[in-house]
């Protein structure tokens, strides 16, 4: 029987209910149950004292559950992990625990999606880069202004640090306009040693074939049809449509470019990334180049003494 097993009476037991919910029920007992107050108190545990006088929030955790509101209407997708990141410069010593609790009273939680059903296909996993510079990932994303004209998006990525190398906005792109694009990102940050796409016309054209063979560039093709196998732009693309483009109604092209810029900046020095110890991507990226550089230049005695 139930009382011969070690468990049993751990199972048995009613879990306990937390103070609110017990003021609740008090509430509840006294109004419609006609019960007193010293009754309705023994009943379900509580004492009168702490009945009649519930904890007062104090102006610290005000100041917190503000600035989490305050976030999460700002940056919609967040959860609380990433609402805690944002959080930690202006609040040291909050830890992840108590802003959950807070973002839960405040019913902020992410919708989550429904899962769309595709038929299944074989998994070809990515191999993980390294370094920065290793591998760029790029790809095409549509939208329209106002107007419905159509507008294009490329957008490339560091698979490594996850920073957004650039992001060209245009009414159409070319696989010279890409190649163009490319050169002026690698003024500031040196060429890739591998660039990864899809199969369209503007990543097969001769003008970017001829690009990636003269920079000595390893030009990574996906199998048609298995956009998974380009699967960090992919991750990328669903952030910048569901923080930029979703939450924009572009009038002008102009204003398009201006607006998704500075999300570009936002998302690389400022959005932490779980990738990257929970830190905005270009701060990663610093600190990586930062080691790497004392790696291959470490101090001689001299240099210590």
């Amino acid at each position: 029987g139930a009382s011969g097993h070690p468990r049993a009476e751990h199972r048995l037991r009613r879990k306990a209910l937390a103070p609110p919910v017990r003021r609740a029920a008090v509430l509840v007992m006294i109004e419609q149950c006609d019960l007193s107050e010293r009754r309705a108190c023994r009943l379900v545990g509580l004492s009168r004292d702490s009945y009649r006088h519930p904890p007062e929030v104090d102006a610290m955790t005000q100041e917190l559950s503000g600035k989490i509101i305050e976030i999460a209407h700002a940056r919609r997708r967040f959860g609380y992990r990433r609402i805690h990141d944002l959080l930690r410069p202006e609040f040291p010593g909050v830890n992840h625990k108590r802003v959950y609790r807070l973002n839960s009273a405040a019913n902020l939680a992410v919708r989550k999606r429904k899962k769309v059903k595709r038929a299944a296909s074989e998994r070809v996993p990515l191999q993980r880069a390294q370094g920065v510079n290793e591998v760029w990932s790029m790809d095409f994303v549509s939208d329209s202004l106002s107007t419905g004209r159509r507008i294009k998006c490329l957008t490339v990525a560091d698979d490594f640090s996850h920073e957004c190398v650039s992001i060209a906005v245009d009414w159409g792109i070319s696989g010279q306009y890409v190649t163009r694009l490319l050169d002026q990102a690698a003024i500031f940050r040196g060429y890739p040693q591998a660039v990864r796409t899809d199969n369209g016309p503007e990543f097969t054209s001769r003008a970017f074939m001829a690009w990636a063979s003269t920079h000595g560039i390893r030009h990574i093709l996906i199998e048609p049809g298995r956009p998974m196998q380009n699967g960090y732009i992919e991750s990328f693309n669903g952030k910048f449509r569901d923080e930029c483009l979703n939450e924009q109604w572009f009038e002008t092209l102009s204003q398009g470019r201006t607006t998704i810029a500075a999300w570009r900046q936002d998302y690389n020095e400022v959005r932490p990334h779980s990738s990257c110890q929970r830190m905005a991507p270009a701060k990663f990226a610093a600190l990586h180049r930062q080691r790497a550089g004392e790696a291959r230049h470490p101090l001689t005695t001299t240099e210590i003494y």
